[in-house]
């Protein structure tokens, strides 16, 4: 039989990311490397007992997180998104309808009734919960805020003159087509409406003392 055929080398050895040199042996297409030598780059431990010989290699150090693209992440939506906006605008026209409808009445002496009043809130209230299930910015939170102040301050308005029509006390606001508008929560109202009006035909939420 020919002789084994063995070449030795000092090469860089690399173990789970640590380097230093080893004497390397190649023979019949095999390559052996010093156990000892083997721990030690590693930052390991050899250990013999009898019969068996124990290596213990420290874990490769844990990959880096690749860094996150723009992508994985969409920026957050800012301002009043469009769903918002349309269930809004819708309820500041239900709004208008209800309080004009119910000045109108008032100022002509025209009979109202609880019931269509009644109709006129529900419709303002059903528009109001379809903006409330649409906001979904923190712009659209906010200035779902001042709609349901609005919407509140209707209410309590309108209240108050079913109750002075009831009492009789309602004739101040035909003597004059500017009584009823010249009411401090009347004034409150149609600013705040107005405000709302422009803020959500912007896009922008903004912040106003008349809806507060």
């Amino acid at each position: 039989m020919s002789l084994a055929q063995a070449s030795s080398q000092t090469k860089t050895l690399v173990v789970n990311g640590r380097s230093g040199d080893a004497t390397v042996v190649q023979l019949n297409g095999r390559t052996y490397v010093d156990l000892e030598t083997l721990a030690r780059i590693a930052d390991g431990s050899l250990a013999f007992r009898g019969n068996q010989v124990t290596l213990a290699l420290p874990a490769s150090p844990a990959a880096a997180p690749a860094p996150e693209s723009p992508g994985d992440h969409p920026a957050p939506q800012t301002g009043l998104s469009r769903d918002f906006k349309i269930a809004a605008i819708e309820t500041l026209a239900e709004m208008r309808e209800w309080a004009s409808t119910t000045a109108n009445a008032i100022q002509h002496g025209y009979p109202i009734t609880e019931s269509w009043i009644v109709d006129y809130r529900e419709k303002a209230a059903t528009s109001l919960r379809k903006a409330s299930a649409t906001a979904s910015t923190e712009s659209d939170h906010s200035a779902l805020a001042l709609l349901t102040t609005e919407f509140q301050n209707v209410e309590t308005w309108s209240n108050d003159l079913i109750e002075a029509r009831k009492n009789m006390d309602t004739a101040k606001y035909s003597m004059s087509s500017d009584a009823l508008r010249n009411e401090p929560l009347s004034q409150k109202i149609i600013t705040c409406g107005h405000f709302l009006g422009t803020m959500i035909g912007s896009g922008e939420f903004k912040d106003d003392l008349s809806c507060h």
